[in-house]
Order: C-alpha cells, then sequence, then structure tokens
C-alpha cells in the first residue's frame, strides 16, 4: 500500500519542518514549499528521506497564484495524489500601527497569508474530493492567537489574515465534509522560531500562563493527530496550542 502525501507549505523551517519530519517519522511522503531558503529546504526533504519517505522541494510564493498552480502539478507528478495539505506558510507585518503601514506590505500579507490559501485548498479540493473522483483528505491552517487579541499598534494585518482562516476553517469546513475532506486549524503561539523566540521577545513569556514558549514540535504533534485517523470524525474544529495563552 502507497505511503499518504502530505504537502506542507513554508517547510523549510520553523514549524514547517517540524512538522514534516514528524509526518515522515510516522509514514508519510512529504513535499514542501519555501521561497528562498533553498539550502534549509533540500536540508529538510533529505532529513525526510533518511526516514525512508519520499521527499520533494519545491521553490512555490504562497502569495503568487501562478507559483501555487505549478507546486499542485509538481506534487501529481512526482509523488501522486495528495491526501493532506498543511497550510503553513506565512508572513508578518513590520511592526507598527496601522496608519503607518506601506499598504504595498498589506497586500502582500493578505496575499501569502489568506488569498493564497483559498487558491491552494481550491487545487486540493478538485484533487480530493469524492464528489469529484478523489479519495478524500485532510486540509489543515496554522492559525494564530493574534485573531483573538487583533495585535494593536505592531500586527492588525497579520491578526486580520489569520482571523480570515478561522473564517475559511469553518466554512470550508462545511462545505466539503461530506465529500470525505476534513478542514481544521491549529491555533498557535508563541512558538519558538525565527521570527519569534524567548530571545527575541523575551518579554511574552510573561503573557503564557505555561510560563514558556512553545516548541515547533509540540505543533507538528498537533498537526498530525488532525491528519491522522484518529482524528476522523473532527471537522470544522480550532485546535489551540498555545499553552492557554
Amino acid at each position: 500500500m502507497p505511503s499518504p502525501i502530505m504537502l506542507v507549505t513554508g517547510g523549510s523551517r520553523g514549524i514547517g519542518a517540524a512538522i514534516a519530519r514528524l509526518a515522515a517519522e510516522r509514514g508519510w511522503d512529504i513535499a514542501l514549499t519555501y521561497t528562498s531558503k533553498t539550502d534549509g529546504a533540500e536540508k529538510v526533504a533529505d532529513e525526510v528521506r533518511a526516514f525512508g519517505r519520499r521527499a520533494i522541494a519545491i521553490k512555490a510564493d504562497m502569495g503568487v497564484e501562478e507559483d501555487i498552480l505549478r507546486m499542485f502539478t509538481e506534487v501529481d507528478e512526482k509523488l501522486g495524489t495528495l491526501d493532506c495539505l498543511v497550510n503553513n506558510a506565512g508572513i508578518q507585518n513590520d511592526p507598527g500601527p496601522l496608519a503607518d503601514l506601506d499598504w504595498g506590505q498589506l497586500r502582500r500579507v493578505m496575499d501569502v497569508n489568506l488569498l493564497g490559501v483559498h487558491i491552494a485548498c481550491a487545487e486540493a479540493i478538485r484533487r480530493m474530493s469524492t464528489a469529484r473522483g478523489g479519495h478524500g483528505g485532510s486540509i489543515i491552517f496554522m492559525g494564530s492567537r493574534a485573531t483573538y487579541y487583533g495585535g494593536p499598534g505592531r500586527a492588525i494585518p497579520y491578526a486580520t489574515s489569520k482571523g480570515g482562516l478561522d473564517a475559511l476553517n469553518y466554512g470550508l469546513g462545511k462545505e466539503v465534509a461530506a465529500e470525505g475532506i476534513r478542514v481544521n486549524l491549529i491555533c498557535a503561539g508563541p512558538i519558538s522560531t525565527d521570527m519569534n523566540n524567548e530571545i527575541s521577545a523575551p518579554q511574552r513569556i510573561l503573557e503564557i500562563p505555561m510560563g514558556r514558549y512553545g516548541k515547533p514540535e509540540e505543533v507538528a504533534k498537533a498537526v498530525l493527530f488532525l491528519a491522522s485517523e484518529e482524528a476522523s470524525f473532527v471537522a470544522g474544529a480550532s485546535l489551540m496550542v498555545s499553552g492557554a495563552r
């Protein structure tokens, strides 16, 4: 029986890399995307192969429609029929109040974090849906606790884009539930990555009831649960992985 296939966007580092490694350990073949860190992406792909799994690294900008369409074509041709899409890629806006934001940057945040995810989901559904000849599958979004705090003075566009994923999760979860596709969201944060960690923002530890940042591997375990048959009746759900923040 062939191994299931998972596509992880933004898989060259941090949470995405942790997801790819754990999925490979649990028997998944992996496609991962990156925008600029070729060496990092190939390193993660090699780590996947070390578990005896197939792996491809695809350079694709999740804010560019043509890249997203090509990404799915590469998965089709090099690995086969997709079983799970993990929408992990995301960017943050430069810190500051909304009135001082560069509007080109605002569009970029929305394109990568929200619009591109819509396009990726549409492509995944066309392949997975039992109503369209597929055999079902799973779609997982990487949300954020920023949705609930709003990011005033520093990250309103980022929080807004992640809030859009909440709505997409609930709506799409209902829309495709009868087509063999389970849609769910991980509400993450704060997680120690190169974007946000104990050194760059130590004061945030005071906001976390558990008293520490989360680890990428802890998010990866939640993703793999949602992707597995253990979550076979879980759809349209938002799972907090945030140390009770």
